[in-house]
Order: C-alpha cells, then structure tokens, then sequence
C-alpha cells in the first residue's frame, strides 16, 4: 500500500494546523478550508482547543494525491505538550516543520530539527506565511543554512511580487508555477530568475552525489548529474536523514500547499521505504527488524489512548506489519494477554470512518480495549514482538489541587487517573509532608488544560495553588527539661513524672532510657517514647515535623496508684516542648539536586540565575551544543522553575530535579517562612 505518514510539527502559532486545513481542502477531503480563530478547523476539534485557539492534541486526518494515501498528523508545537509530539512522531514515518517567514530560526523549531535528526525521522522544511508583509525567505532560508549549512536543500525560489508570494519555481524539475484560484499554472521561467535556478541546481546536484557513493564518482568526473541522478540523490538523502528539503507558501492562501503535497509524494519515503524498525521477538529473545509487509504476522504499536466518557476508550496505533481486522483476537506483548478487537476505525478529526481492516503501514483506531495503553505493542498471538515503549518527559512542575467544593476530593482524583491514562506527562500523588493531592506536569498551560478537563469531562471544578514546601525542624543545642503531669479527681487521679535530656542526632529519632532504681518502672517507657514521637510532628518554631532529635530518659517519678501509661505520655509532651525551646531549635528546607541542559550561548545567564536562588553550581559539562548543568538549590527558589528556564532559554532549556537533602535555613529568612506558617 502507498503510504506516507506525515507528522506535521512546528511550535505553537506557526500555522500547521492551517496547512492541514490547506491539505485536506486540495485532496477534496473538506470542501472549505476552516479557520483556527473560527473554531472550524477538522484537527483542532475539541472544545478547549477551539477556546485555547491552539493545538493541544495530536490529532489524525486522511487524504488521497496522485493515487498515494497520506496520513497527516497535526500535532501540538507548544511546549507543554512534549509528550503528544513524542506520540505522534512515533507513529510518522517522517514529518513536514512549519516555520514562519520571518527571517530567524526560532529555537522552538531548532529543537524539533535536533530531535527529528535523533530519530531520524525524514524532514521537510515549508516556509509558512509568504503572504504577510515583509515575508523574508531568503533570510529564514539562510537561518537554516547558518545552523544546518550541510543537510538543507531548498528547492524552491519564490516569485515576489509587491513583498508577496505569487508563484514559485522547482529547481529540481526546471519549471515555473503562478498561484491561482484554481491551483498552480505553469509558467516560462522568468528571464530574471534562470541565474538563480542555475546556481540552485548545482547546489542540488552537489547535495545529491554526497548521499550516494555511484553518483558522488560521477560527480567529480563530470561535475554534472541528470535531473533524475539528483532526484535520486535527493531521495536517498531525506531517507537517511542527510537531506532536508525547503518549500515555501502560505497555508492561508493555500499557496504552495499543492506544490508541497506534490514534493511529499515524490521525495518522503513510502511507509515500506522507512528505515529499521526494530522490536524484540519475544519467543527468541532477540531483536528483529519489522518489515513493512502486508503478508506477514500482525505487529503494531498503540501510541496514543484517548478516553471519552460516552464512548470510552480509544485507542490510536499504527500498523508495521500484517493486517488488523474487524472481530480479530491479538496479543498485548505488554500486559501479556489477549484483545478482542471489535471495529477499525480510520480518522478524521473527531470522524471515525469504520473499515474492515487496517494494513501495514496504515494508521487508525479501535476502541473498547480494556487492557491496552499507550506504547503497548498489538501482535499476532503466533509472532509476539514488542516495540520499544514511547518516551515521555517527567514532570517538572508540580501544583496542589483541590476540589472547589468540599466532599468532592474523590471525584477530582477519580477524574485525574481517568486522564493519567491517555496522558503519560503528567502525575497526581499525595506529599506525605504536607498532605496535599499534587499534579505535575510540563508547564501551567498543560495543567490548567487537566484542571479545565476534569470540569469538562467530570463535572468537578477543580482549584490549582502554589504547593506548600515541606519544612523541617531540628536542635542544635543540649538541654535538660523536666515534664510532671498530675491530675487529682474523684477516684484514681492521673501521675506522670519525667526528666528527658534532648540533644541532636545524625537519625530522625533516638530513644534511649538510663533510669536507675526504678525510678520509671519499664513498663512506662514505651508511653514515654509515644509521648515523644506524637509531639515530633509539630515542631516549637513553625510546627513543622521535627527530625534528629535524641531523647534520653534519665529520671523521674511515679504513684502505685495513680501512674497510668496516658499520664507518662502527658508528662513526656510538657517536657517535649519546654525543652525543645531551649536546645537551639532550627529550622530546615529541602534541597534538590537540578541538572539543566542549555545551549551554551545561555550558560552564564543560567548560572547566574542560579546563584540568585541561593542555588550552589557544583559543575558543568558539554554534550554537543548543549551545556549541562549541575546545582544545588532550595526547594523554595525553584517551583516555578520550569516557566522561569523557559523564559531565560527562550524555551530551550530542559532540566530535571530530584530531592537531594535538608539544609538550615538562613537566619534571615527564618522570620519569613515562620510567619508564611503561622498565616497558613
């Protein structure tokens, strides 16, 4: 089957899902192009997306040209949705960057080069909005080479005309194109512009013969290729990833997008023509490449679940090898168990179109399938192979979330693990510390969209805050304190005698006892230790759990008839807080260990930044382009961190963080954080 599987990247605002718009138009899918402003676009179909005014979801649409079936995936380019881009361009067979004419290489699509590039995923470049003022293609044109000097190939030469696009010319095939209401009209090469297409075929013909070692020998003895010669160098080089072909257009004018649709068919690989795709066979242990075949054992990967509350689950896959069918039995290669498949579905947008079957290299949807997730590999019971799982980024932001009604706290975690099925990027647990229910996730913009979701889809209205930091409390200091509880009433009355010597200690907490004739009886200390150990959760600065602390039973006093278990654990809590007044209480704050990958154009601004946060750089090291940073810094100076980078990187930082250990606070922020708890 002719395929070609195109995920459709960019960063946010660039126009991608108005190219798929432009695509779908031309392949007769749509009948009027749709708008993002209007809502009215097939790829941006759910209700968020339509108010956001943004992709937020990878979405899947289908066309027909020149007899080739071409799977769009229109996915997300903001940055808070790493792991929907990760999704889709694991089942793309090679993706299609959006960028816009503005004369720059913004750092959003460079990082979407590096990545398909780590992949290896076939790329080509379309130059987006040549209709606008000041459209510079040129200048985008050499931003890209400046980066990527030795893999782009621009194959197109716009025609301008008062600052606008109006036509472009095919270096590779010589020939000339005016934009027109009813498609693209072939022209005569302008006068004016056959210097520039010479130069721009010789450039071509370069690239070409350093993709293919026969054309390469011919190269040098003749200097020249036939225009079929560089097509084919052209070719290999998308396929291996050391081309990157150029195109040039407006998605809004649907100008360029035939010429595009065209090159698509003609250089990106077929589905059959990707390179390896490697699983592990599971009968004999080894790792098998999975060949395009349609008369083979079925092998597929789901890579995205969706879950709706009417319809219920479906699951997004695509198919490497054999062919799904209606009313089949597979294998879950990693749940180890049997899926009944009830109906194929192919999409458009939120359409599902039943079919009978699914063929390799094909992508669709099945729903219903209860213990199937995402990255999950779908096989033939009698071949079971398994793909390599789907990365996901950890989350790097972290907010408490609360349900805006009291008695709801069950519905918002219900409908948070609903959602934690079909997004791996994001997490909800419990800070033991504190006790707050936390979210994390890749920024505010994708936590606000969960928050927005759970009210959507549940019926919960749900409140994000600022998490509390857990502080500690600990001594640093000696004492001795004595703690006498005695209670005299009708009857038994209550008697608890105690003398506890606190000191610090490198353990959360020791007790130990070195009482001498009896003075305690045994059977009292363990009430004593409990005693102690309930007054730890609070400490005497801020109330915060003490740790470190060493307690040594040493004197006291009892009554045959009044001493009772609950008297000694009274008697323990006076001397508790009458002693840890006095023995040079501190408090403590959690330290996290960060390492923060940047390009090393911001490695002094990163680390200066640092340093502001009372963070402590520990080193750095150089892994290509990019530094790596390692630092120490407070919990307190970094919950927000994740924005912050953003906008010191201009959005190319990344890092990751981990709890390191308790530190004191400084003297001069005690007061600060004192207050922030007695406030709380």
């Amino acid at each position: 089957m002719n395929i070609r599987n195109i995920a459709v990247v960019g960063h946010s605002g660039e126009g991608k899902t108005t190219l798929c718009e432009a695509m779908l138009l031309n392949g007769g899918v749509i009948d009027r192009q749709g708008k993002v402003p209007d809502g009215t676009t097939v790829s941006d179909f759910d209700e968020l997306e339509k108010a956001k005014k943004m992709s937020i979801y990878t979405s899947c649409s289908h066309l027909t040209w020149n007899g080739v079936k071409i799977n769009l995936l229109d996915l997300p380019g903001y940055y808070d949705f790493e792991g929907e881009r990760n999704e889709g361009l694991r089942a793309a067979g090679g993706a299609c960057l959006v960028i816009g004419a503005n004369g720059v290489l913004p750092i959003g699509a460079q990082s979407i080069i590096e990545y398909c590039l780590k992949l290896k995923k076939p790329l080509i470049i379309f130059i987006n909005g040549m209709d606008k003022e000041n459209a510079d293609y040129l200048g985008t044109v050499n931003a890209l080479k400046a980066k990527y000097a030795g893999k782009l190939a621009p194959i197109q030469i716009p025609i301008m005309e008062n600052g606008k696009m109006q036509g472009c010319i095919n270096a590779l095939q010589e020939r000339a194109y005016l934009f027109k209401e009813g498609g693209p009209q072939e022209i005569a090469i302008p006068e004016a512009m056959k210097g520039a297409v010479e130069e721009m075929k010789a450039q071509l013909m370069e690239t070409a013969a350093e993709n293919d070692e026969v054309l390469l020998d011919k190269y040098f003895e003749t200097g020249d290729l036939t225009r079929e010669e560089t097509i084919h160098g052209i070719r290999i080089g998308i396929a291996s990833v050391n081309t990157i072909p150029v195109m040039a257009g407006s998605a809004l004018q649907n100008r360029g997008v035939i010429n595009l649709l065209n090159e698509i068919v003609t250089y990106m690989p077929q589905a059959s023509e990707r390179l390896n795709t490697l699983a592990e066979d599971l009968a004999s242990d080894k790792v098998v490449n999975i060949p395009t075949e349609t008369d083979a054992p079925f092998a597929a990967q789901v890579f995205k679940t969706v879950i709706d509350p009417y319809s219920g689950k479906l699951s997004y896959l695509k198919s490497f090898r054999g062919v799904l069918k209606s009313g089949s039995t597979v294998w879950n290669a990693n749940t180890e168990c049997e899926e009944r498949i009830g109906q194929v579905y192919l999409l458009k947008g939120k359409k599902m179109e039943p079919v009978d079957e699914l063929a390799a290299g094909d992508i669709g949807a099945v729903n219903k399938l209860s213990n199937t997730n995402t990255g999950d590999t779908l096989c033939d019971p009698s071949a079971k192979v398994r793909f390599s799982p789907i990365h996901f980024p950890k989350p790097t932001l972290f907010m408490a979330v609360t349900a805006e009604k009291k008695g709801e706290e069950d519905k918002v975690f219900g409908g948070l693990a609903k959602l934690r099925e079909e997004d791996y990027t994001f997490s909800v647990e419990k800070n033991p510390e504190t006790g707050e229910l936390l979210i994390g996730g890749q920024g505010d913009i994708q936590l606000e969209i969960i928050a927005k979701k759970v009210k959507a889809r549940y019926g919960v209205d749900v409140k994000l805050s600022e998490p509390k930091v857990a502080y500690r409390e600990t001594v640093r200091g000696t004492t001795e304190a004595e703690g006498k509880h005695k209670k005299q009433s009708g009857g038994h009355g209550q008697y608890g005698h105690v003398k506890i010597r606190f000191s610090p200690t490198e353990e959360d907490f020791v007790f130990e006892e070195e009482v001498v004739g009896g003075a305690v009886p045994k059977n009292y200390f363990p009430a004593v230790e409990k005693g102690l150990r309930e007054c730890m959760e609070h400490g005497p600065l801020a109330g915060y759990p003490v740790v470190g602390l060493k307690a040594v039973l040493y004197d006291g006093s009892y009554h045959d008839v009044d001493s009772n278990e609950l008297s000694f654990k009274m008697a323990a809590a006076i001397a508790y807080k009458e002693g840890l007044k006095n023995a040079k209480p501190v408090l403590l704050e959690p330290i996290h260990k960060l390492k923060i990958a940047v390009p090393s154009d911001y490695l002094g601004d990163v680390m200066g930044d640092i340093n502001k946060r009372r963070g402590r750089i520990m080193g750095t090291d150089t892994e290509g382009e990019s530094s790596v940073i390692t630092a120490e810094v407070p919990l307190s100076e970094i919950k927000e961190y994740t924005m912050e980078l953003r906008s010191l990187t201009r959005g190319s930082g990344k890092f990751v963080s981990e709890f390191l250990a308790y530190e004191e606070v400084p003297f001069n922020l005690v007061d600060k954080v004192i207050a922030e708890a007695q406030k709380a």
